[in-house]
């Protein structure tokens, strides 16, 4: 077992072999191809969006507020390796999930109604809207201004500092998003009423 734990490709293919294992078990004799494939779609959603948000609430939770007790001769090592990896896995997982997430709204058939808080579609709708605002915020100013506070582009101390200050008030801004937008997403499955 730690052979397995010790490397983690070899710990996410075993677990995407348990988790191909259990859906063999959940099909049984039947299989349907249709309802696999929404499933999958929507398990990918999920999938992607727990990485995007978690990411957040790492940065938002523990990096941020720890930066300052970090001695300054260690916070080469957040800047250089640790961040720029989370990084990468927080914007394409907002990537993948804005995608899965608009293509489950269109075969399911109320996209464009979700969109215009139509009907009984407006919860999603609201959930959906705060998702592109934060999936727009990651790719437009926080990627961008992290790239600079990062050092991975060159820039002077000053604009450095102020790019560093923007992408945290955005990621701020994405996690005080973040909670409505669960509840939208989610209370589409149940009725209040």
């Amino acid at each position: 077992m730690t052979y397995i734990l010790n490397n983690l490709k070899f710990t996410i293919i075993i677990s995407f072999v348990l988790a191909v294992l259990f859906i063999i078990a959940l099909s049984g004799n039947s299989f349907d191809k249709t309802a696999f494939s929404m499933w999958l779609l929507r398990w990918l959603h999920v999938l992607s969006a727990i990485m995007w948000v978690g990411i957040l609430y790492y940065f938002n939770f523990v990096q941020i507020p720890n930066m300052s007790r970090i001695p300054d001769d260690q916070k080469p090592a957040i800047s250089k390796f640790i961040a720029p990896s989370a990084l990468f896995w927080f914007r394409w997982g907002a990537v993948i999930t804005i995608i899965t997430g608009l293509k489950l709204a269109y075969i399911n058939g109320y996209l464009f109604e979700a969109l215009r808080f139509s009907n009984e579609f407006w919860p999603i709708g609201i959930g959906m809207w705060l998702g592109i605002i934060m999936f727009i915020n990651v790719w437009a100013v926080i990627w961008p201004n992290q790239k600079r506070a990062l050092g991975i582009v060159e820039v002077d101390a000053e604009t450095k500092a102020k790019s560093a200050k923007t992408a945290m008030l955005f990621s701020r801004t994405n996690t005080l998003l973040s909670i409505p937008m669960l509840v939208g997403m989610t209370v589409a499955q149940n009725s209040f009423s």
